[in-house]
């Protein structure tokens, strides 16, 4: 089986080194990739400018997805992946500050497998995220389970 890859879209460097640290701290063996906004986000999904080399920047078994970005927001970046057959089946984790209902209801509208609260307590966010990959890097290696409106969902914790 080949190395998990996931594609982190963070522009704040400090929650991007949280993720990586506590990946690191718990000994996941992942191939962890940032970008810094919704265009790069797009740029490595599709392959283009400095991302295309596939060998080095790898099609992604999970993204981790803030919403608040320069250039592109979250929900673009979002909503361009689920309209794309290739990354229908790409489980996307929002990592967002926003506590906004709407926004919680937009990303899940958009297509979103989860959202996690970025709060004081990050550290409990990064710990459920880390839930998370575990669960889906584990999948990886079973059949996906079909979903009542016919996508392909891995469930989480």
């Amino acid at each position: 089986m080949s190395v998990c890859t996931i594609l982190h879209v963070e522009d704040d460097p400090n929650d991007a080194f949280l993720v990586q640290h506590a990946l690191e701290k718990a000994q996941v063996s992942v191939q962890l990739r940032l970008v810094a906004d919704g265009q790069q986000a797009l740029d490595y999904l599709a392959g283009t400018g400095p991302y295309n080399d596939r060998h080095s920047y790898p099609i992604p078994n999970l993204m981790l997805l803030d919403l608040k970005m320069p250039k592109l927001s979250g929900f673009d970046v979002l909503a361009w992946v689920r309209g794309q057959k290739r990354f229908g089946d790409l489980p996307v984790i929002i990592l967002s500050s926003s506590e906004h209902c709407e926004d919680k209801a937009h990303a899940q509208r958009l297509g979103a497998d989860a959202y996690e609260v970025k709060s004081p307590g990050f550290e409990c966010v990064v710990q459920r995220v880390l839930s998370y990959v575990t669960t889906w890097k584990t999948s990886l290696e079973a059949p996906p389970k079909p979903a009542p409106n016919g996508k392909t969902l891995q469930s989480g914790p």
